[in-house]
This record gives C-alpha cells, structure tokens and sequence, in this order.
C-alpha cells in the first residue's frame, strides 16, 4: 500500500485517532540468518488533542507476526471515550496493552503518538522532560545485510561516517562477510547472529575469531531457546552477548540476567516509549549492559527511540537510512552521531 492509501478516523470525544498503511521500500535486498526482503509494512498514526497532532508508526517485519491488517483490527477495536486528557497516560496505555494479547507494533504507534502529543503540549523535547543529555548518545551502528562481497564492499563504502558497523551473520558466509569488510575499514564491529548459530562450542570458537577481529559484542547468537547454551556462552565468551528475539518485553528482563550480558530494546517489540523506558532501567538496576536497536522504520519511530539513547550503552538507529521513501524529518546522523532535533515532542515533521 502507498502514500495514496487513505486516512480512517475515529473520533472519541477528547481524541481524534488516524491511521494508514504505508509500505516502506529498502535500498537494498535486506537479507539475515532466517529470510530477505524489499519492503516493510508500516502503519503511520496521528492523535489529535485540543488541535495539536501526535505522529506514531507500527513497523511490522516477518517475525513480529503482525501485519497491515492486524495492526488496523487493533486500532479499530481502541475506544478513547473513557479519557479526556493525554496526561493519563499511565491509564490510557495499560488500557491498550489489555485491549489484547501481543499487538505490541499496533500498541507501540499509539504510545509513541501520545508522548510526541504531551511533548507538544509542554512544548519541550521528550528527552528533555526526561532530564536526559544527549551529548551522552552513543555512535550508531549502520546495518550491513549478508550479500556478496561486492555489494557488501559498496554498503561499506556507504557507512564511511559511521563509527561503528552492524554485521548480519549467521550463515556459511559468516566469515567471507567479516573479512570482506575487514579488507576496506577497521571501525569496530558488532555482530547480530539473528538464532543463526545452533552449536554452543562452534559459538565460542566464532566468538573468538571475532573477538580478534574487532567485534565488541553478540547480538543473539543462538536460538531464544536454548538457555542454558546461550547462557553458557555469555559465561565463556570474550565478548558480550546481548538478547534480541529472546528479549521482548519488561516481563522478560529479569530472566535474562546471566544468560546474556544485556538486552537490545526495540519500541515495536516493547509496545513503545513507557515501557523501552522501563526495560532500560530495569536492566541497568540488574547490572546489564544496554542497546537501543530498531526495525526498519520511518524517521517518526527511529526519532521516538532516540529520546532514549542517552541512556544506553549500544544504538542502532539506521532504520530510516536504509529506506528510500521516508516521510518525515527528524533525528540525523552527522559523523556516525544521533543528533536529535530540538523540536517538542519527538522532534519530527513531515516531509510530505
């Protein structure tokens, strides 16, 4: 669905709530351990209040198992009636969360909607509400897909500003994609495995050669469920190993403290902002390290979460660079660094 699809409005007293499917288009093939793709669905959403409008998105990849439709289904059945002011938005998010079971994109465009409305009202940037710095925003990462060794050459040529890379592993390519990249730059690197590796001790040894090749820490390297194998490389690896898919939600967290070195949140696993927020804090309360990570995403989204990357270890907020049609303006990456707008709210407006 293009740019083309309509608005559906709902009016709920206080609110006014409108949604539509978008379909994001990847610059390149966009391939890791489990799948390829060219696109990505996406939801855009806009809550109105008092005649000042919140932006917020759903971005819905493969393995959410969330789609256009299920995420309108959701926001078709929200009823807003019973609020009459953003600020109760402890009330109006744990209402949405037990509309349903999961739908945690579909929750995550209102939630991140209403915190760029309630940063509008103050007038103010979220981190700023937030009492956050963000000077303290780590580099980010830019993701480099499995491909062949030319392409992949050519994305690296593209990242030259970026401090840091991003490398999809996880196949019998694993080794060609690192020392491909290690023929053209020397930036470190992080690894995201995506389950891709089922052998603990063949984990190790990898993690080892990565280790001496500039690689500062896993992304999920094997399977969520194997615990007690993920566990026991976290125990024995050179470098730190950071959950994923094995990392959803607030509930999850403290489950995880010594079968990983820390989680990577993500707003559209997380049903967004409040809860991210949450996430964070919890792990640094449990000692765990933090990365703030994303899907491919329109810069509505990519901004939200980078109101909190001041206060993570890790960031991997390319997610709009890697697409070709985004919509809105909103946080840059100069040099390799977030700079998030001063703007109120989430900082962004619309391109079109």
């Amino acid at each position: 669905m293009s740019s083309t699809s309509p608005w559906i409005t709902k009016n709920f007293g206080a609110f006014k709530l409108r949604f539509r499917p978008y379909t994001l288009a990847m610059k390149y093939v966009f391939t890791v351990a489990s799948f390829s793709r060219t696109t990505t669905p996406v939801i855009l959403t806009e809550l109105e209040y008092d005649g000042i409008i919140g932006y917020g998105e759903a971005s819905m990849p493969p393995y959410l198992g969330e789609s256009q439709e299920s995420v309108m289904a959701f926001l078709n059945k929200l009823d807003l009636t019973g609020f009459n002011s953003p600020f109760q938005t402890e009330e109006i998010l744990t209402y949405i969360d037990h509309v349903e079971a999961k739908n945690t994109a579909a929750k995550a465009a209102i939630d991140i909607a209403l915190h760029d409305l309630i940063g509008k009202i103050l007038q103010q940037p979220l981190y700023k509400i937030w009492g956050f710095n963000p000077a303290n925003i780590p580099a980010t990462s830019y993701t480099i897909g499995i491909d062949t060794e030319e392409v992949i050459r050519k994305k690296v040529a593209e990242a030259e500003q970026f401090k840091i890379l991003k490398v999809k592993l996880g196949l019998a390519t694993d080794k060609m994609i690192i020392e491909t990249i290690r023929s053209v730059t020397d930036v470190p690197l992080c690894a995201d495995v995506n389950q891709g590796w089922k052998n603990k001790e063949e984990a190790l040894e990898m993690s080892h050669w990565l280790a001496e090749r500039g690689v500062v820490f896993l992304e999920q390297p094997m399977p969520k469920e194997q615990i007690d194998d993920n566990a026991w490389l976290t125990e024995h690896a050179p470098i730190p190993t950071i959950a994923d898919e094995g990392c959803q939600r607030l509930i999850d967290v403290p489950s995880l403290k010594g079968v990983y070195s820390g989680i990577n949140i993500k707003l559209m696993k997380c049903t967004g902002l409040r809860e991210a927020k949450q996430m964070a804090e919890l792990a640094r309360s449990l000692e765990m390290k933090v990365m703030l990570g994303c899907m491919t995403e329109t810069s509505c989204a990519i901004t939200a979460a980078a109101q909190l990357a001041p206060i993570v270890d890790w960031a991997d907020l390319d997610g709009a660079l890697l697409i070709g049609n985004d919509i809105f303006d909103g946080m840059q990456v100069i040099d390799g660094k977030c700079m998030l707008p001063s703007r109120p709210g989430i900082g962004i407006i619309k391109n079109s």
